[in-house]
């Protein structure tokens, strides 16, 4: 029997997050779960650990982030974050450097939530953030990197987004457009995003593994 492991998890009180942090803590693969982020939760449970950090001085904490599993859940818009430099170093630089300090103390698999369309030669300013996270993340020294490229995610924000809800409303009116070529393009529920993370790092494989929107879909309910 394999022995509980401890699941570390940043940008728990996002979208992705939210749901996965609930997985993770109903999971028996893990007996700890730490949750990493600027604010408290306004949760309790036996299992999880809260350590309050300054993303901008992360390794003034390395000590706490110390993990089996981690389970990067960052993420902002260039609206939220207020510019291209502020939208970087959220979805780039902290997601980089939480690789790097559990990558040092040994975790074995980091688990990283990019985009559809990532791509660091992208014209796209977006795309090609994303695709550069996702090319630095690969080159650590985890025994498994697991990323999951979603398309639109759906789901209530606790933040009001127009665009998106406007989307999401398109898709779920017309979803049954988005089928053969236009498949991967179909929007899909945060909930089934952090679902395929823990079903990913339950199989405990190697290399780099990535997850397309359309391969996720099946843990959809």
């Amino acid at each position: 029997m394999v022995s509980p492991k401890v699941a570390l998890i940043a940008g728990a009180s996002g979208l992705v997050g939210g749901h996965c942090l609930q997985l993770l803590l109903q999971s028996p693969r893990y007996n700890k779960v730490i949750s990493v982020g600027r604010k408290k939760l306004n949760l309790e449970h036996p299992k999880l650990q809260q350590i309050i950090v300054d993303f901008d001085n992360l390794e003034q904490y390395h000590h706490s982030l110390i993990a089996d599993d981690v389970y990067c859940c960052l993420g902002t818009t260039i609206k939220k974050a207020g510019s291209k430099e502020n939208f970087r170093k959220v979805d780039y630089t902290y997601v980089v450097n939480l690789a790097k300090i559990t990558s040092r103390h040994f975790a074995t698999q980091f688990l990283v939530v990019s985009a559809l369309g990532a791509d660091s030669h992208s014209r796209i300013f977006y795309n090609h953030v994303k695709g550069e996270m996702e090319e630095a993340v690969k080159k650590l020294p985890f025994t498994a990197v697991h990323i999951f490229q979603p398309s639109l995610l759906l789901g209530e924000r606790q933040e009001v987004r127009l665009g998106e809800r406007a989307a999401a409303t398109f898709m779920k009116t017309a979803g049954f457009l988005f089928n053969g070529p236009l498949r991967k393009y179909k929007g899909i529920h945060a909930k089934t995003v952090a679902k395929a993370m823990l079903e990913a790092a339950k199989q405990d494989g190697g290399g780099v593994l990535v997850h397309p929107n359309e391969q996720m879909q099946q843990y959809a309910q």
